[in-house]
C-alpha cells in the first residue's frame, strides 16, 4: 500500500514539472501537445535598456508620443521605407512616421539593417523563429528566410545579428503598428547593392511584402555641416542618383541603394516625409547623427504632387501674387515640398497670356521655386507690364512641375524630329548662346513636329533653317495643373 501512494506522489511531482517544462525550456517554448516535439526559438531582446526602454508600459507611452506628434500628413499605402535606427529617443518619431506609412494589409516586412558589430560579407540572416521585444513577439518568417538562403546566397549568420541594434529597433514600432505581420531581419554586411536589389525585385510583385530599409544619416559632424552634407545625400536619394553614395553619407547606402535602383527600374519615386538631426532631441549642435525617412511611390514626384496637392499650389501662387508680405516660412506644407523642384507658373487674364517665368534645372526647395516664379510671372515678366492689383482676381492659373532635363542623341534634325514625341515632351534647345525651352503645353498652338522645332529656334534668336554640329537639344515631361 506504501509503494502505490509512494508512486502517485511521484506521478503528480513529475507531471506538474512536465507541465512547466513543456511550455518553456531555455529560450525555447515547446508545442502544448506533448507528441509534438517542434520547438520554437525565440530571439531575447539585445539592446533593450540601451538603445529604447525594457520597460513595457513606458515603451508603449513612448511610442504613443511619437504617433501623437507625427508631422506626416501623406495618406499613401506604400510597401517600401527608408527609416532611421538610433535610439528610439533620437530617431523614434520620424522612423515611427515611415513605418506608420507602410500599407496595413501586408503580411511580411523585410528588414534589410547594416552591421555595425560584427564583420561578414554577405548578407546575414537569422535561425530563430521569433523576435522578442518588450512588447511581446513577432513572428520571422521562416519560409523566406530559407528561400533566402537557397536562391540568394544569404547565410544564417546569429552571431552578426545577436548584438545589432539595427534590425532590433524598428522591431518594437512594427510591433505597435502591425498586429498581424511577420518580420524578415536581413543584416548586411560587406555586400553589394544588387544583392539587396534582386531580393526587392524578387518579392515586390507579392502585395503582401513591405520592405524597411534600416539607416542613419551623418554622423558626428557639426549641425551645419550635418545639415548640407543630409541635403545632399537626399537630393541623390530623391533623384535616383547612385554617383558618389557612400557609407559617409549613411551607414546603411548598401541598402538605400539597392532600393534606389529598384525605383529607378520601374520609374518609381523616393517621397521624403522627414529629416532631422540628434541636435533636435539632445540639444547638442556641436556632433550630431542625421535622419531621414522617405516612402517609395509607385509613379514620378511630380504625378503624386499634382494627384494630391494640386488646389495647395494653386493656392500659394494666388496668395504670393495678391501678398507681397507672404512668405513660405510661415507656411505649413508636406516635406515633398522641400525637395528640390523646377517648375514654370503660367498667367492667363481672358484666355491671354498675362505672364509665364519658370525654372529648367532644380537648384531650390520646390515651394521656393513655385512662389518666386508666380511672382516673377506677375511682375517681372519682360513681355508684359506688371500685374495690377485689380487684375488679379481675374487671373487663371496654371502650373507646370518639370522632370529633370533628358539630353537627346541625334545625327540630324530629321532624327532629332523622329524622336520628339508630340503632346508629351517640352523641348530644350542650344547651340553656343542661343537658348530657348518650350513646355509639352505649347502642342495645343503648335501640333506639328517640324513647325514646334522651327517656333523653338526663333524664340531663340536662330533662323528656322539653323542646325549645326554643336545643336543640342534636351527633354523633359511636365505634370500641369490648372
Amino acid at each position: 500500500m506504501k509503494n502505490i501512494i509512494l508512486g502517485l506522489l511521484i506521478l503528480i511531482v513529475l507531471g506538474g514539472v512536465a507541465c512547466y517544462a513543456k511550455n518553456v525550456i531555455g529560450g525555447f517554448n515547446m508545442s502544448d501537445d506533448l507528441n509534438d516535439l517542434t520547438i520554437t526559438k525565440i530571439k531575447e531582446p539585445s539592446v533593450a535598456g540601451t538603445f529604447y526602454t525594457d520597460n513595457k508600459e513606458a515603451l508603449e507611452k513612448q511610442i504613443s508620443e511619437f504617433k501623437k506628434n507625427s508631422k506626416n500628413t501623406y495618406n499613401y499605402p506604400t510597401r517600401a521605407v527608408i527609416v532611421p535606427h538610433a535610439g528610439l529617443v533620437y530617431s523614434g518619431r520620424i522612423a515611427y512616421e515611415g513605418i506608420s506609412q507602410i500599407d496595413k494589409d501586408v503580411k511580411t516586412i523585410f528588414v534589410f539593417a547594416p552591421a555595425h558589430r560584427v564583420p561578414f560579407t554577405g548578407l546575414a540572416l537569422t535561425s530563430y523563429d521569433e523576435w522578442k521585444t518588450p512588447l511581446g513577439t513577432i513572428k520571422i518568417n521562416r519560409e523566406i528566410t530559407k528561400e533566402l538562403e537557397s536562391k540568394f546566397g544569404a547565410k544564417v549568420n546569429d552571431k552578426a545579428l545577436a548584438p545589432e541594434h539595427s534590425v532590433e529597433i524598428e522591431v518594437p514600432i512594427i510591433q505597435s503598428v502591425f498586429k498581424d505581420v511577420k518580420i524578415v531581419p536581413v543584416l548586411v554586411g560587406n555586400a553589394k547593392p544588387d544583392e539587396v536589389y534582386k531580393i526587392i525585385s524578387h518579392y515586390y510583385g507579392d502585395k503582401n511584402n513591405a520592405f524597411v530599409i534600416s539607416s542613419d544619416l551623418s554622423h558626428y559632424l557639426p549641425d551645419a555641416t550635418a545639415r548640407r552634407v543630409d541635403a545632399y545625400t537626399a537630393q541623390h536619394i530623391e533623384t535616383a542618383n547612385a554617383e558618389d553614395f557612400t557609407h559617409e553619407l549613411a551607414c546603411g547606402a548598401t541598402g538605400i541603394l539597392g532600393l534606389m535602383q529598384y525605383a529607378k527600374d520601374k520609374q518609381y519615386s523616393l517621397i521624403r516625409i522627414d529629416m532631422t538631426n540628434s541636435g533636435e532631441t539632445s540639444y547638442d549642435k556641436s556632433h550630431v547623427v542625421g535622419y531621414g525617412t522617405w516612402f517609395l511611390y509607385e509613379g514620378s514626384r511630380n504625378d503624386f504632387i499634382k494627384d494630391n496637392y494640386s488646389d495647395f499650389i494653386l493656392d500659394i501662387c494666388r496668395k504670393a501674387i495678391s501678398d507681397k508680405s507672404f512668405t513660405v516660412s510661415k507656411t505649413i506644407y508636406p516635406q515633398v515640398f522641400s525637395e528640390p523642384g523646377a517648375s514654370f507658373v503660367t498667367l492667363e487674364k481672358e484666355k491671354r497670356l498675362r505672364g509665364c517665368i519658370g525654372s529648367i534645372i532644380p537648384q531650390r526647395a520646390l515651394i521656393d521655386d513655385i512662389v518666386a516664379n508666380a511672382r516673377n510671372a506677375a511682375f517681372n515678366d519682360p513681355r508684359f507690364n506688371p500685374v495690377e492689383k485689380k487684375e488679379i482676381k481675374d487671373l487663371s492659373i496654371a502650373v507646370s512641375l518639370l522632370s529633370i532635363p533628358e539630353k537627346m542623341s541625334f545625327k540630324d534634325e530629321q532624327d532629332l524630329l523622329n524622336q520628339i514625341r508630340k503632346d508629351i515632351d517640352g523641348i530644350i534647345i542650344r547651340d553656343g548662346r542661343y537658348q530657348a525651352v518650350y513646355l509639352p503645353s505649347v502642342w495645343e498652338q503648335l501640333p506639328d513636329k517640324k513647325e514646334f522645332l522651327n517656333s523653338l529656334k526663333i524664340k531663340a534668336g536662330m533662323s528656322p533653317d539653323h542646325f549645326s554640329k554643336t545643336f543640342e537639344a534636351y527633354r523633359f515631361v511636365t505634370s500641369y495643373i490648372k
